[in-house]
């Protein structure tokens, strides 16, 4: 599913305060506090998975975050603008990748206030230290080896396939990661929420929030989003639906809030 349609802009080194922008990247406007963000023309881009997580994610003033696996760095880059939480850290494996979301974060000004790691998912716990942070969100890759064949574009397969993490490892080193009673935000498939719901009480983490995302009103759900609290009592609360499209090629207007238009 695609984001709510940005405006593509060229710049140069000088333009962009000596930030590179290579050749085969466009700097997009994320239409939040004028901020920008560096993306391949031809490659992976965030899609609405991570816009509806972060509208979905919350993190209280003074609050330290960090987004497992965060790809182009576009979920703490918007968490810094929709909220006061005090720092946020996105940790992305692929050298590359990680490499242009730190250009984004220093095309933005934000480098006092997001910080992108460059390291493994299954090692986080080791790298930062356990009960490190407040918040905890990811944006995982949504299919196993039983879901589909691997895109033959690696950092796509990463993306979306559970080539070098699992949804285990994802949720084992967001409980390790938080500190008691914090928060861990994750948006995934709903083909795989009983296993999700199994995975994350393994870890202590209680679900307490979800809601499903549906392409339009009359189409089941492609996406969920879903709370955990580490150490938290058995309660959730299934919240309303979103519903993404309108009909066909518009977005309703709850997207677009959630965006930030």
């Amino acid at each position: 599913m695609d984001v709510p349609k940005m405006t593509e802009q060229t710049c140069t080194a000088e333009e962009s305060g000596a930030v590179v922008i290579m050749d085969e990247e466009r700097v997009d406007d994320l239409q939040r506090n004028g901020y920008r963000i560096i993306q391949k023309k031809n490659g992976f881009c965030f899609g609405m998975d991570a816009v509806l997580l972060s509208g979905f994610a919350r993190v209280r003033e003074g609050q330290v975050h960090i987004d497992l696996g965060t790809g182009t760095g576009i979920i703490p880059i918007l968490l810094e603008a929709k909220t006061e939480g005090a720092h946020f850290t996105g940790l992305e494996i692929q050298d590359a990748v990680a490499d242009m979301a730190a250009r984004s974060v220093r095309l933005n000004g934000l480098e006092d206030k997001v910080t992108i790691a460059r390291g493994d998912i299954r090692e986080a716990s080791r790298l930062f230290g356990k009960a490190s942070f407040d918040v905890v969100t990811s944006n995982p890759p949504y299919m196993n080896d039983n879901h589909g064949l691997k895109n033959p574009d690696l950092p796509k397969a990463i993306a979306r396939h559970e080539v070098l993490c699992t949804l285990d490892d994802v949720c084992r080193e967001a409980a390790a990661l938080l500190k008691p009673g914090g928060s861990f935000f994750m948006v995934h498939r709903p083909h795989r929420l009983a296993e999700i719901i199994s995975t994350l009480k393994e870890y202590k983490l209680e679900p307490k929030r979800m809601k499903l995302v549906h392409p339009f009103v009359d189409k089941e759900a492609n996406m969920v989003l879903i709370e955990a609290v580490r150490g938290g009592k058995s309660m959730m609360k299934v919240e309303a639906p979103v519903i993404a499209y309108r009909e066909p090629g518009v977005y309703t207007d709850e997207i677009y809030t959630i965006y930030g238009y």
